[in-house]
C-alpha cells in the first residue's frame, strides 16, 4: 500500500475486545489498565503496517444517536460498560493523541457511520481505503478500493475475502444481516433463519427485495416466519445500514479533504509520562532511552493514581496483615510488544513471567487473600486432592489466583515427615465458604465438574462457577489435547510443571499429600494462574463467533452442572441379580467351551489367537480373510464375523468372546463398583473427549452395554427403581434422520415426518416406486438400511455388505434413492466441499467438528474423513440436543421442585427415577420438554417408557 492510505480504526470496537482480551492488569494504585495496554500495543504499530500517513481512530460518542429515535430498543440488551473500562476510556483517548493519532467523535451518530462517510469520501478522493475493525457489520463498506483488516484474527477482507467468509458479496452484506438479524445490536432478523439459510436465499433470489417479492413460494416453517417479519424488514435493514453521508466538517479540519487526519509527530515526552503514570514499564524505559540518548529532558511522572477496592489493598490495611499487599505493577510483561497483528485469537508470543507463589499457613494470610478474592472480578480456582476418583476425593490443598503470575497455596493434608504445620481444612473451608457459595461471585477452573465434585466431599456447593478452560478449549477445537500443560504450551508458550515431576510415575508415584509444600505450591499456583491467563487468550476467540458463544455459554457451562447431579445421584442396581447373571453366564460360556471342542476334534485355548488361528486355518482349513503385521492368519472380530456367515466355530467363538465380556465388564464388576457410602453406581461422565461433542461415560461405562443380545438386555435389569419409585427412559426417536432431514431440507424427508409417516416405509415407496402400502418388510428393511447407512457415508460396498446382495445391486439402490431425494445428494455434497475449504463442519447450533485428515490425510484417510463430514453435523446436532433436553429437564424439576431424578443420559436417551405421585407428570412433561429445546423444520419425537427396572423402561 501506498503513504495514500487512509487508515480507519473503529476504536470503539477495539476498546471493548482490549478489555476482554487482556488480563486484568492494573497500574498504579491499582487503577485498571488491560484495555489502554491492548489498544497501545496495537496502535503503536499500525500505520507502519499498513503503510498509511493519514489515519484517525473513531469513537462512539456518549449519548443517544438517530438509531435510538428510529427504534427504543436499539442495542437494549447490552449490558452496563464494566466500571473498569469506563474508568479507561479518557485515558485511552489520551494516549491515542499522544501516540499522534487524530481521534473522532461525533455526536449523534455511532462510529461505524463516521467510518462508513470517511470510507465513502476517502475511496472517492484516490485514496486507498483500510478499516480496521472486529465488527462484521462494516463488510458492506468493502469495495475495490476499501479493505477490512482485524489486527485480533489476522484477518484481512477484500471483495472475494467477504463472499469467502460470508457467502454474499460485500453488497449482499446489508441483505444478509437484515434477515439473520444482529443479537449484538437488538435488531431481529426472519426467526430461525441463520446463516446458512440466508446464503441460500440470497443465492437463489440475489436480494432481500427479490426475496420479499417471492415470499409467498417460500415453504415450511421458515417460510411463514419470512411472512411474518415482512413489516419489521425495511426498518431491520434502516438499522443495520451504515450511513456514508454523515456531516463531519465541524469535526475534521478543511473537510471534505482529507489533510486533516494526517498522522502527527508522536509526543514522546508526554507519552514517556503517560507509561510512566499507568505503569508500562518496558515501554517506558525503551522510549526514555530515546529521549535520554538525543540529550532530551523528561519531567517527572504525575503521582500515581488510586483505584481503591480493586486489586490494592489501602495501605493501614496491607500493613496489618503483615504480608506484602500486590505491587504497583503487573507481575508479567511480555519478551517483546505484542505488535499490531497480536490479539485474544493469536497465540502470544513467549512471555517472561515473574512468578509469585505465595503458601498460606495463617488465618491472617487467608483473610488477606479472601479480600482479594472479594474484590476481583474473576479468580480461578483449583484443587490438589488424595484421589482421582471425584466421589471419594479428599481436599490435600487449594489454590487461587486473580491475575496471572500471582496466586496462593493454602495447604491443609500434607502428612510426610517434617512436613511444616498447616491450617486445619475445616477451618479454611469455614472462612471460603461464604464466598465459595456466592453464586455473584464469579470463578473460573480447569475441569469445574472434578472441583465441584470435590467441594461437595466436603459439604461445599461452590456457586459462581461462570468459566471452564478445558470447555473452552473443547469447544475452540475438539481435536487437540485439552489438558492444562497441553494448552499452555500451545497457546502461552508456557512449559508447566508436571504430575509427574513431583509425584513420579506408576508404582513410585507419591500421593500429592506425601509432596513437599515447598514444590506443591508452584504447581498448585502455577495451575491457577495458569488457567486465568488462558481464559484471556481462549475466551475472546469464543465470543468472537457467536454459534460457538452459544454452545459454550448455552449448552456445555450448563451441561455440567446437569452431569454433577446426575453423577452424584448415582444409579440403584440389583447386586444379587447381577450375582445369578454371571452364574448362567459361565454355565454357557462352558456348554461354548464344549461346543466349540467338538467342532475342533481338540481342546485349545479359546483366548489365544495363535492356537485359534492354527484351529481355523490349520486344522479346518478355513479360508484366511487377513493377516497381522507378522504374517499370521488374523483371527480378529471382523474375520470372525466374515466367517461366521459360513462356519459354525467362528460362530460359537464370536458368542463366547461377547459373554466373557459382558461377564468380566458387568456381572462380575458392577456390584464391586457400588459406593459404600450411598450404595448405589457412580459413572463419571467425560465432557471433553468425543469431537461430536458426544457425552462418553466410564467407571463403569453405561453407554456400551449391549442391547442387541438377550444377555446384554439383561443386564438392564439389574438397574432398578428403589421401592415405590419406577425407572423412566426418555428417547429421541430417529434424531439423526430428522436432522438430515432438517440439513438438507429434502421435500420427501420433510414431508415424511412433518405428516407422522413410517420415513423407512416411504423412503421405500420412493425407492421402489410404489404406494407405501405395497411396501413388503424386506424392502422397508433395505430402506432402513439406505436411510441409516448415508448418514454414515456408506458407499455401494457397505450397503452391499449389509444387505446381503450383490455391489451393483446396492449401487442401483443408492442411485435410485439420490434421484428421489435429490436433497440429500446435495447436502452430503455441499457438506463435504465445505469440509474440504475450512477444514470443519458444523451443528445446527454452531459447533465446529473438526477434521484435520480432511485436507491433508492420505487417501484412505481423506477418505474417511469425507464420510465423518457428512455424519458429523448430525451426530453432533444430536449431541447437541440431548444436552439441552437434559438441561431444560432439569430446569423444570427445579423450578417445579419435582423429586424426579435423571440418573442417566445414553446417547439420545435419558433415564430418570421417578416416584409413583410424579409418573403422569414425568410421561407428559419430559417428552414436551424434549421436543420444545429446538425448532427445526421436523418436528422433534422423544418416546416413553416405563417399568420397575431400565430394561422395563426402554
Amino acid at each position: 500500500m501506498s503513504d495514500k492510505t487512509l487508515l480507519l480504526v473503529d476504536g470503539s470496537s477495539y476498546l471493548y475486545r482490549a478489555y476482554h482480551a487482556m488480563p486484568d492488569l492494573r497500574g498504579p494504585g491499582g487503577v485498571p489498565t488491560g484495555a489502554i495496554h491492548g489498544m497501545v500495543a496495537m496502535l503503536r504499530r499500525l500505520p507502519e503496517q499498513v503503510g498509511a500517513a493519514h489515519a484517525v481512530c473513531v469513537f462512539d460518542a456518549p449519548g443517544p444517536t438517530f438509531r435510538d429515535a428510529w427504534y427504543p430498543q436499539y442495542k437494549a440488551n447490552r449490558s452496563p460498560m464494566p466500571d473498569d473500562l469506563r474508568a479507561q476510556i479518557e485515558p485511552i483517548h489520551e494516549v491515542v493523541r499522544l501516540m499522534g493519532w487524530p481521534v473522532l467523535m461525533v455526536p449523534g451518530i455511532e462510529a461505524d457511520d463516521a467510518i462508513g462517510t470517511l470510507a465513502r469520501v476517502g475511496a472517492a478522493s484516490g485514496h486507498p481505503v483500510v478499516i480496521s475493525t472486529g465488527d462484521k457489520d462494516m463488510a458492506q463498506l468493502v469495495t475495490p478500493q476499501v479493505s477490512l483488516i482485524n489486527t485480533m484474527t489476522n484477518e484481512a477482507l477484500d471483495e472475494a475475502g467477504v463472499l469467502a467468509k460470508f457467502g454474499v458479496r460485500p453488497d449482499q452484506i446489508i441483505d444478509y444481516l437484515t434477515l439473520i438479524g444482529d443479537t449484538v445490536d437488538n435488531v431481529p432478523g426472519v426467526a430461525k433463519v441463520g446463516p446458512k439459510t440466508a446464503v441460500k436465499w440470497l443465492a437463489e433470489h440475489g436480494s432481500l427485495d427479490a426475496i420479499v417479492a417471492a415470499a409467498g413460494s417460500f415453504k415450511g416453517v421458515t417460510g411463514q416466519n419470512l411472512r411474518d417479519a415482512l413489516d419489521w424488514l425495511p426498518q431491520g435493514r434502516r438499522l443495520i445500514t451504515i450511513k456514508t453521508d454523515c456531516e463531519l466538517g465541524e469535526h475534521i479540519a478543511g473537510w471534505p479533504e482529507l489533510e486533516g487526519l494526517a498522522l502527527r509527530e508522536v509526543d514522546r515526552v508526554g507519552l514517556v509520562q503517560f507509561y510512566g503514570r499507568y505503569g508500562f514499564r518496558t515501554w517506558g524505559r525503551e522510549l526514555q532511552a530515546e529521549l535520554v540518548a538525543e540529550g532530551v529532558e523528561v519531567p517527572p511522572s504525575p503521582q500515581p493514581l488510586s483505584h481503591e477496592g480493586r486489586g490494592a489493598l489501602p495501605s493501614a490495611q496491607a500493613a496489618a496483615t503483615e504480608q506484602p499487599a500486590f505491587p504497583p505493577l503487573p507481575l508479567w510483561e511480555r519478551a517483546g510488544e505484542r505488535g499490531a497483528d497480536a490479539g485474544a485469537d493469536a497465540a502470544p508470543p513467549p512471555m517472561t513471567l515473574a512468578p509469585a507463589y505465595e503458601t498460606i499457613f495463617t488465618l491472617a494470610q487467608l483473610d488477606t487473600w479472601l479480600t482479594r478474592l472479594r474484590a476481583a472480578p474473576l479468580v480461578a480456582l483449583d484443587t490438589e486432592t488424595d484421589s482421582l476418583d471425584a466421589m471419594r476425593a479428599r481436599i490435600v490443598g487449594l489454590s487461587f489466583a486473580v491475575e496471572p503470575g500471582r496466586a496462593a497455596y493454602v495447604p491443609t493434608g500434607h502428612n510426610y515427615a517434617g512436613a511444616p504445620e498447616q491450617l486445619p481444612l475445616d477451618e479454611v473451608l469455614a472462612r471460603l465458604r461464604p464466598w465459595l457459595e456466592d453464586a455473584s461471585a464469579h470463578k473460573i477452573g480447569q475441569h469445574i465438574k472434578y472441583d465441584l465434585h470435590v467441594f461437595a466431599n466436603h459439604g461445599v456447593t461452590v456457586r459462581g462457577y461462570v468459566h471452564d478452560t478445558l470447555l473452552q478449549s473443547y469447544v475452540l477445537e475438539a481435536h487437540k489435547p485439552h489438558n492444562l500443560e497441553s494448552l499452555a504450551q500451545r497457546h502461552l508458550d508456557r512449559q508447566g510443571l508436571s504430575y509427574e515431576s513431583l509425584c513420579g510415575k506408576g508404582v513410585n508415584q507419591i500421593p500429592f499429600a506425601q509432596v513437599d509444600i515447598e514444590r506443591a505450591t508452584p504447581y498448585s499456583g502455577e495451575d491457577s494462574e495458569m488457567c486465568l491467563h488462558l481464559h484471556a487468550t481462549l475466551f475472546p476467540q469464543i465470543t468472537a463467533d457467536a454459534g460457538l458463544r452459544r454452545v459454550y455459554e448455552e449448552i456445555e457451562i450448563p451441561a455440567t452442572e446437569v452431569l454433577l447431579r446426575m453423577e452424584r445421584h448415582g444409579v440403584l442396581i440389583d447386586p444379587a441379580k447381577l450375582a445369578a447373571q454371571s452364574q448362567q453366564l459361565a454355565q454357557r460360556m462352558i456348554q461354548l467351551e464344549q461346543e466349540v471342542y467338538q467342532i475342533a476334534g481338540q481342546p485349545f485355548n479359546l483366548n489365544s489367537p495363535k492356537q485359534v488361528g492354527e484351529i481355523l486355518f490349520g486344522k479346518l482349513g478355513l479360508p484366511v480373510k487377513k493377516k497381522t503385521a507378522s504374517g499370521a492368519p488374523s483371527t480378529d472380530e471382523e474375520v470372525l464375523q466374515e466367517l461366521a456367515a459360513d462356519y459354525p466355530l467362528p460362530a460359537k467363538l464370536l458368542e463366547n468372546r461377547s459373554l466373557a465380556k459382558l461377564k468380566g465388564t458387568y456381572t462380575d464388576k458392577l456390584p464391586g463398583m457400588i459406593n459404600p457410602t450411598t450404595g448405589r453406581v457412580h459413572t463419571h461422565y467425560a465432557q471433553a473427549v468425543a469431537v461430536t461433542g458426544r457425552l462418553s461415560s466410564n467407571d463403569p461405562n453405561l453407554q456400551n452395554i449391549p442391547i442387541r443380545t438377550a444377555e446384554g438386555r439383561r443386564v438392564r435389569e439389574a438397574f432398578i427403581a428403589p421401592p415405590g419409585w419406577v425407572m423412566v427412559s426418555a428417547d429421541y426417536s430417529q434424531i439423526e434422520l430428522r436432522i438430515m432431514a432438517h440439513l438438507s431440507e429434502d421435500p420427501g424427508l420433510l414431508r415424511a415426518f412433518e405428516q407422522g409417516l413410517d420415513v423407512h416405509r416411504a423412503t421405500a415407496a420412493e425407492v421402489f416406486g410404489i404406494a407405501p402400502e405395497a411396501v413388503s418388510s424386506e424392502q422397508r428393511r433395505y430402506a432402513k438400511t439406505i436411510n441409516f447407512g448415508l448418514i454414515y457415508g456408506m458407499g455401494a460396498f457397505g450397503l452391499a455388505q449389509n444387505l446381503g446382495i450383490d455391489q451393483k445391486a446396492a449401487r442401483s439402490y443408492i442411485e435410485r434413492y439420490f434421484d428421489r431425494f435429490a436433497g440429500v445428494k446435495r447436502f452430503m455434497e455441499a457438506t463435504k466441499a465445505a469440509a474440504v475449504e475450512q477444514g470443519y463442519v458444523e451443528t445446527v447450533f454452531g459447533r465446529r467438528l473438526w477434521l484435520p485428515e480432511i485436507q491433508g490425510g492420505s487417501g484412505p484417510r481423506r477418505a474417511a474423513a469425507e464420510r465423518q463430514a457428512i455424519n458429523a453435523p448430525m451426530q453432533g446436532t444430536a449431541a447437541d440436543l440431548i444436552k439441552l433436553a437434559m438441561i431444560a429437564v432439569q430446569k423444570a424439576l427445579d423450578a417445579e421442585q419435582r423429586a424426579t431424578r435423571m440418573v442417566m443420559q445414553v446417547h439420545d436417551e435419558l433415564v430418570f427415577e421417578v416416584p409413583a405421585a410424579e409418573i403422569d407428570w414425568a410421561k407428559e412433561a419430559v417428552p414436551r420438554l424434549m421436543a420444545g429445546v429446538a425448532d427445526l423444520r421436523v418436528p422433534l419425537l422423544a418416546e416413553v417408557g416405563i417399568g420397575a427396572n431400565w430394561d422395563e423402561a426402554h
